[in-house]
């Protein structure tokens, strides 16, 4: 029943094969999306080529380069979209930064310059990417966000993160509203604790991820690609009447009071 054949996808976010955007990208091709993949481009082209040999599988039409604090890749890349694809269907946005200071240390001491910046990288970022899909969603669409937990309540050494991803669950609702009358719809997906690139940078993840699996009612965390299923799940016609939701997946960890 889930189908996305004929579907135009981008992706963004993609690390390595850890990445929960990977376990999205998978499940999207899987159910017969047309990909289009962006990756962060640096001066030795490294993250370029990691990318390209690890969707090179999914057989990716658009592969381009974006980082969001450049607006220039930003209309080059849904510039590309627009000249090849003529319209997009699902945009998958998996990004967020913060730097060690605002990971670790007292909350109070982060700098201005560390806070502007995690904020535009992890937050701003979804907006402004819908900025730029919405006249390309000319059948409607479908937005989905990663958030965790850590963006309503307090969690040890996420600190800066916490505020972007509150900042980006709000963002959500915002959008939702705005472009529901477009029949585009904008999601988030709450996560639990996966060892990735990014939640490495997160002292403690291990333990993190140990206690999830002690308290959760399901007594383990989640993998991509569960994250990925419900990911194309919200693109689908299934989810065809909601938006401006978060969904818990974290295998019921965010019920539990102790």
């Amino acid at each position: 029943m889930l189908d996305l054949t004929g579907k135009n996808a981008l992706v963004t976010g993609i690390a390595n094969n850890r990445s929960i955007a990977w376990g999205i990208a998978q499940q999207l091709h899987q159910a017969g999306a047309n990909l289009g993949v962006t990756f962060l481009p640096d001066d030795k082209g490294r993250f370029e080529k990691k990318v390209r040999d690890l969707v090179e599988p999914l057989n990716p039409s658009i592969f381009v380069p974006c980082d969001v604090q450049n607006e220039e890749q930003i209309e080059s890349a849904f510039g590309t979209i627009a000249d090849m694809w003529g319209k997009l269907d699902i945009l998958i946005h998996c990004l967020a930064f913060a730097d060690k200071e605002g990971l670790s240390g007292e909350f109070s001491g982060i700098s201005r310059e560390a806070f502007t910046k995690s904020l535009d990288i992890s937050t701003y970022s979804l907006v402004r990417m819908a900025k730029s899909a919405k006249p390309l969603m000319k059948e409607g669409g479908s937005i989905v966000t990663l958030t965790y937990v850590g963006g309503v309540k307090v969690i040890p050494n996420y600190n800066l993160m916490g505020v972007a991803k509150a900042g980006l669950e709000m963002s959500v609702r915002y959008l939702a509203a705005e472009l529901g009358s477009h029949n585009i719809r904008v999601n988030g997906i709450s996560a639990g604790p996966i060892r990735t690139l990014a939640s490495s940078a997160v002292g403690g993840i291990l333990d993190m991820i140990h206690h999830v699996e002690q308290v959760a009612p399901l007594k383990r965390t989640v993998t991509q690609t569960e994250v990925g299923n419900t990911a194309a799940f919200l693109c689908s016609d299934l989810s065809s009447g909601i938006t401006g939701q978060i969904i818990y997946v974290d295998a019921g960890y965010e019920i539990m009071g102790m």
